[in-house]
């Protein structure tokens, strides 16, 4: 592996103003075989990224939910298919938005069917985020309901875009999902995860409310200005949220999260049973196309296309490619990201896991997207 031309690359993308830092790692099976800092945690400081900085994850949160829920499938405490009302009464009959009337109000009438885990996990319960749908965020705007991102539970009530299983939209179903797992374990969310995913796979920074330990390591969030310039941004996790973000809220590091990717290299290792990994990786939405996103929020995020061309799917807790990817991956191998230019994927083929993060805003800028695209692109050339 080319650890010099690697690190070139992503030191040009710095040089370049594309990215303030970033930190890439690469594990087989067995272990790491490449992590390289590159950059500062902030251009407002001279401290360097170092390996291990902490940064917000986001959506990289939503594998780490999906395995919480599949373990209590896996004991019978949860069900994929069983009516999730029954253990969530919020979601018993959700209200399903029509549209708005001449007055403005919204239109809605209950959902004929009924919410499912599967339905959370796959992104096809009817859910979306206002930053991707404008006809949700004309809702909130017109009933003066607060967005998700608050950490209030009031932010979750949301209406559903559509009757569940009929289409793949981008949302806060896995939030929910959180929700199912603290209700069927009686635990808290980060309870759960350090008693049986984050601690037992040895993740000691992935953590919710970054604290002392993580201080010196946090890497500063970064927004694209008018002029093209990076500039530091004010950003904090939410101090006393009322719900814990299964779908975006946890903090973590390059070391802990290639953990989490070598356990899924590893057929679930202690966590899950080797079926259960097996279906997170097969197409659970059927004929429907995953991977779309739209924004009606270009400052932070733009839209996006993971695989354009391709009929690419999702199984449970990732994206699929059917196709080998244009920058080296090989086809059925496994993806998601995190908002602020924070992506992962797990080439089953090869039987390696990568990462890069950054802390740059709005996701899918094009400085970030280049020295992603360039760090792939290097990686499987040394290959």
């Amino acid at each position: 592996m080319n650890e010099a031309k690697i690190r070139a690359g992503l030191e040009e993308a710095v040089a370049s103003g594309g990215i303030a830092g970033a930190v890439v790692a690469v594990t087989s099976a067995e272990g790491p075989v490449l992590q390289v800092a590159v950059g500062r945690q902030s251009l407002n400081d001279p401290a360097p990224m170092v390996e291990d900085s902490v940064f917000w994850v986001a959506s990289m949160t939503k594998a780490v939910t999906t395995v919480a829920a599949l373990q209590l499938v896996e004991q019978g405490r949860l069900s994929l298919e069983a009516p999730i009302g029954e253990l969530l009464p919020d979601l018993n009959e959700p209200d399903l938005l029509e549209g708005f009337g001449a007055d403005g109000r919204p239109l809605l009438r209950k959902a004929r069917t009924k919410l499912t885990l599967k339905h959370l996990l796959t992104h096809t319960s009817g859910f979306s985020y206002e930053f991707a749908n404008a006809q949700l965020a004309r809702y909130l705007k017109e009933t003066g309901t607060p967005s998700a991102a608050t950490g209030l539970k009031a932010g979750l009530r949301q209406p559903l875009m559509f009757e569940p299983g009929s289409r793949w939209e981008y949302g806060i179903g896995i939030d929910w999902a959180g929700q199912a797992v603290e209700a069927a374990s009686g635990m808290t969310l980060d309870a759960y995860f350090e008693a049986h995913v984050t601690g037992p796979l040895g993740m000691k920074d992935t953590v919710f409310q970054p604290g002392l330990r993580q201080a010196g390591r946090r890497a500063a969030m970064h927004q694209r200005q008018a002029d093209g310039r990076l500039a530091v941004v004010p950003f904090e996790p939410q101090p006393a949220p009322e719900f814990l973000a299964g779908g975006a809220g946890l903090y973590s590091t390059a070391p802990d999260y290639l953990a989490f990717l070598r356990m899924i290299l590893n057929g679930g290792g202690e966590l899950l049973r080797p079926e259960t990994v097996a279906a997170m990786g097969t197409n659970q939405i059927g004929v429907l196309r995953a991977g779309q996103i739209g924004s009606v929020n270009p400052a932070l995020t733009a839209e996006a296309d993971f695989y354009p061309g391709m009929d690419s799917k999702w199984g449970l807790g990732f994206l699929i490619n059917p196709e080998p990817g244009p920058l080296g991956r090989r086809a059925n191998s496994l993806t998601w990201a995190g908002l602020p230019n924070c992506y992962y994927w797990i080439d089953r083929e090869l039987g390696i896991g990568a990462l890069i993060l950054t802390q740059v805003l709005p996701s899918g800028d094009l400085g970030a997207l280049k020295a992603a695209a360039g760090f792939e692109f290097s990686l499987y050339a040394s290959l």
